[in-house]
């Protein structure tokens, strides 16, 4: 009988053809309690990828299509005022005699926003300005909702899925470094192979595959897997493996910014993830060098004269790629 994780990586197949290495970074993002950001060029199935994550598990789904004149409140709720039933003089209410009280008794109420789900699909979330970016922080870091000083936890589990296009595509806002930092990953889609383009140019349109996909996955077997990865072991020379690419990046010419302390986290957080979707209970060195550009390259900045006429993400994943080269791992 096929495991929860096989189940889940054949579901999303089924309709996001080829880059299977895609489906298994999202799929380490969920175990991992981390939220993803999908960055690519339109029509590449970005937001394919993030709806088949989120039609395949027996859980809540929300999409926010981000646009330039959204609010916060479009995404996280607002407080609604709800009048009262007019009092009368007698202390009843709604009857047809009596004075009416100078003042109506009402109430606010918090109408839930989209946040309020499992997986969230944030679509193009560049298209919209930092301030409603913003509004999602405290949501992605600790799974909580602030409105009028109540506090409104989210249900788990709770990923972000959020697609966007480049950075120097017109009508987009750069993403600041603060909500970057909050994406476990960011992985970039690329072109399909012919092959996988022949096999989606096959389909015929009126087959809607995506909306008809079946749930494969509960809610309380992504927590088991969440739990599962919080218990996979690390050796101490693994540990002081991170430790050293993360020193290493502090001191790259090319890099303004290295990896910080909760960057070199996230790596450990993502290698005992990658380890369950191995099938093990411990952590090996690939699962910490499989993970080091997708988790660590929108963590870093690099200095504006690095990598001339080429995006910043690009130079970053050279700068990485090189720190690995650098430092021997464990054996």
């Amino acid at each position: 009988m096929p495991s929860p994780i096989e189940r889940l990586r054949a579901s999303i197949g089924s309709v996001f053809l080829g880059n299977a290495e895609a489906v298994d970074r999202i799929i380490c993002c969920l175990i991992a309690r981390g939220h993803v950001l999908i960055e690519d060029v339109p029509g590449v199935g970005k937001t394919v990828l993030a709806s088949a994550v989120a039609r395949s598990m027996n859980c809540t789904f929300s999409r926010i299509q981000l646009t330039p004149d959204m609010l916060p409140g479009d995404i996280l709720g607002v407080s609604v005022f709800r009048p009262g039933t007019p009092a009368h003089d007698d202390g009843t209410r709604g009857g047809m005699s009596g004075a009416l009280h100078a003042s109506l008794a009402g109430h606010f109420e918090f109408k839930k926003g989209p946040i309020f789900a499992n997986i969230v699909l944030a679509d193009e979330i560049n298209r919209t300005p930092p301030r409603t970016q913003t509004a999602l922080l405290e949501a992605m870091n600790e799974a909580t909702v602030t409105i009028d000083s109540t506090t409104y936890k989210l249900d788990q589990p709770f990923m972000i899925v959020a697609t966007q296009n480049p950075d120097d595509f017109e009508g987009t806002y750069l993403l600041p470094e603060n909500q970057l930092d909050r994406f476990l990953m960011r992985i970039n889609l690329g072109y399909p192979s012919a092959a996988d383009e022949a096999r989606v140019l096959s389909l015929r349109p009126a087959d809607n595959a995506l909306q008809h996909l079946q749930p494969v996955m509960t809610g309380e077997e992504v927590v088991l897997l969440q739990k599962q990865a919080d218990g996979v072991r690390m050796d101490r020379a693994l540990i002081d493996y991170i430790i050293s690419l993360a020193h290493a990046t502090r001191q790259a010419e090319e890099l303004r910014i290295g990896l910080s302390p909760r960057g070199s986290m996230a790596l450990a957080q993502a290698a005992r993830a990658t380890a369950v979707l191995s099938g093990r209970e411990y952590v090996i060195p690939e699962d910490i060098t499989d993970n080091v550009v997708p988790v660590c390259a929108h963590r870093v900045i690099t200095r504006s004269y690095a990598g001339a006429g080429r995006r910043a993400g690009e130079v970053a994943s050279d700068v990485l790629r090189r720190v690995l080269e650098t430092i021997d791992s464990p054996r």
